[in-house]
């Protein structure tokens, strides 16, 4: 499922085209998308495909297309301090978009079938928190995953603000799905081939919403144990008990964001060469003016003589001298935008830097950085 957008060569280029396209709407959402490089969760000798809006699988390992996560990510509608809970969580590389918005006082779990798949979301996330300076940009809600099958969830045990499902569900299972929502929820999953939006407006009512037509893997059925039972699923803990430590540190961190001048920029990633994308929108935008250029032109040729004949050479030269430069205008116009790039600057972690510069020890310097290196 996939191939919606045209392919982008870097992560932002391809954030620009979901976009374009309709598919990313809000701020907070583009936001999160730009902060996590989708091709950090391929597998390296993969990477090459990481900016195409497809799908990929390799072996147990699965990420859905761009186009799917952005229309998940803008109807879930996220907040912070809401508790999410992924169905089917994967490589985390949904999970982790979704706990930037979370904030600290969030919850975001996550269920994932495999165990290897769970082992390889955790690798991707602790190298998230130790070399991405979004960590830094954003506040963050960090996942939890837990290896089950998301239908042997003992369902009096938990309700989520936000739910989604990663696999095809059918109508069998949508009442399953539904009771995981506190009233007030959104329940965001793949129903009878229909991406599908479900909100719980009271104890018993629901408004459902098709959004989009798509083709998912369906939910695997649980094996039963032999003494004919499920295996039940334990979720993490929703509310963990914060140290005062640990509260600090969000405050702390929180207050220097604040005082930090202006708003924090956008993620960008350091060195990448790529086609400006504001330079192709510039093109669009004076294509109308070629056009004009053109038209101008063909008005400067001359039409039928009239009956005076008094015509003159001169006019005629005067004429082609004009043809000439707006020709050498366009051809030069169109050299200029050839070989235009973008050169991305590294943003400076301004956070980091109001850390580094606070009159501490060095040892809780660290503490206030996650002790990331760098």
């Amino acid at each position: 499922m996939g191939g919606a957008v045209s392919t982008g060569e870097d992560n932002d280029e391809l954030i620009d085209n979901l976009k374009d396209a309709q598919y990313i709407r809000s701020d907070l959402v583009e936001h999160a998308f730009r902060a996590i490089d989708r091709a950090d969760y391929y597998l390296e000798e993969f990477r090459d495909s990481a900016y195409k809006d497809l799908a990929w699988r390799h072996g147990n390992i699965h990420l859905s297309a761009p186009c799917i996560y952005s229309e998940v990510m803008e109807a879930l509608d996220l907040q912070p301090g809401l508790s999410f809970l992924n169905l089917g969580s994967g490589t985390g590389y949904l999970s982790t978009m979704v706990g930037l918005i979370l904030g600290p006082f969030g919850v975001n779990h996550g269920v994932e079938l495999h165990e290897d798949v769970m082992e390889y979301a955790y690798q991707k996330l602790d190298f998230f928190i130790k070399t991405n300076d979004s960590f830094d940009r954003f506040e963050f809600c960090e996942p939890s995953f837990v290896v089950g099958n998301c239908l042997e969830i003992a369902l009096e045990s938990r309700q989520y603000d936000r739910v989604y499902c990663g696999a095809g569900v059918q109508k069998e299972h949508e009442d399953y799905m539904k009771k995981l929502l506190k009233v007030g929820g959104i329940l965001v999953l793949p129903l009878e081939e229909k991406l599908t939006k479900i909100t719980r407006t009271g104890y018993n009512t629901w408004e459902t919403r098709k959004i989009i037509a798509v083709s998912f893997a369906p939910l695997v059925l649980p094996k039963h144990r032999e003494n004919g039972k499920p295996r039940a699923v334990s979720l993490p803990v929703m509310f963990e008990l914060r140290s005062l430590q640990d509260l600090a540190r969000i405050n702390i961190r929180h207050i220097l964001k604040k005082s930090s001048s202006g708003s924090l920029p956008l993620p960008r990633r350091n060195g990448l060469k790529r086609r400006n994308h504001f330079i192709q929108r510039r093109e669009h935008r004076e294509t109308p003016l070629l056009t004009n250029s053109y038209l101008f032109m063909s008005r400067l040729i001359p039409g039928p003589m009239d009956n005076n004949n008094n015509q003159s050479s001169t006019d005629n030269e005067d004429e082609d001298e004009d043809c000439r430069r707006v020709c050498e205008q366009q051809e030069e116009n169109e050299r200029r935008n050839e070989g235009s790039v973008l050169v991305i600057e590294t943003p400076v972690n301004l956070l980091r830097e109001r850390i580094l510069s606070l009159p501490l020890p060095d040892p809780l310097k660290m503490y206030l950085l996650y002790y990331r290196e760098k």
